[in-house]
């Protein structure tokens, strides 16, 4: 059984870093895509980065220069370092294993909000 569980969210204040970890398990790691996405109360869930199998990666628009997504593959884990955290920041984040349209996995869920 595969599992994507979040971890790292909370409460920080504006300009704080945080750091979002999410290990997986029950599928073989090195060969899937992994993306976070964020979802703000009565908004669309948005992408907020990808990296692929090869290490590539891709980030949305608001987040460029301040968000870093990485993985271990040693450890099944994938990474959201977030510097310069602001306001609009705040949303419930979401990880994603994609090895293919039949085996798409995402976790639970974690809470960041970005509040003085």
């Amino acid at each position: 059984q595969v599992q994507v569980a979040e971890s790292g969210g909370g409460l920080v204040q504006p300009g704080a870093p945080l750091r979002l970890s999410c290990p997986v398990s029950g599928i073989i790691f090195s060969i899937i895509h992994m993306a976070w996405y964020r979802q703000a109360p009565g908004e669309q869930r948005e992408l907020v980065a990808t990296i692929a199998t090869g290490g590539s990666t891709n980030y949305g628009d608001s987040v460029k220069g301040r968000f870093t997504i990485s993985r271990d593959n040693a450890k099944n884990t994938v990474y959201l370092q977030m510097d310069s955290l602001k306001p609009e920041d705040t949303a419930v984040y979401y990880c994603n294993a994609y090895a293919n349209r039949f085996q798409n996995f995402w976790g639970q869920g974690t809470q960041v909000t970005v509040s003085s």
